[in-house]
């Protein structure tokens, strides 16, 4: 008589590890993009004000140009050259086509200063380009 012991086999299992893994470099992907995205807004631009203008959401790798008062270039709190301005330009149009540019200038900007800026972007290739603005205040907003 043999008595063997039957074997049951390993049930499968689903291995969390490495999708928990992945999940947490999603949330630190994003909460440090999230992080830079702010910085843009907290420079001191006032910007001008237009009837249609309103805060548009962010395009993901859209690249926001400022324009001080006096005419300093600055992406990514970083102040460029228009040399500077133009390499980078170049390089962002290479290896991605189409993407979005914003101008931030200050309303008290010289008009030249922004040419400058826009005739740099269309040397380097770049089109989809925009001027941000903000929205016109109603004479009953500013009442309150």
């Amino acid at each position: 008589m043999t008595f063997r012991k039957t074997r049951r086999g390993v049930l499968p299992a689903v291995q969390l590890t490495s999708m928990m893994d992945i999940i947490f470099l999603l949330l630190f992907f994003f909460i440090t993009t999230s992080v830079f995205s702010q910085w843009e807004y907290e420079i001191n631009i006032s910007l001008p004000s237009a009837q249609s203008g309103k805060v548009p959401d962010r395009l993901p790798g859209e690249i926001i140009i400022n324009i001080t008062k006096d005419g300093r270039v600055s992406v990514n709190q970083q102040d460029l050259t228009l040399d500077a301005l133009r390499t980078r330009l170049d390089r962002l149009a290479r290896y991605f086509p189409g993407q979005p540019v914003v101008i931030r200038a200050d309303k008290a900007t010289l008009y030249e200063d922004v040419i400058k800026v826009i005739d740099t972007c269309r040397k380097a290739d770049i089109w989809n380009f925009s001027m941000a603005t903000t929205e016109e205040k109603s004479d009953a907003t500013e009442k309150q």
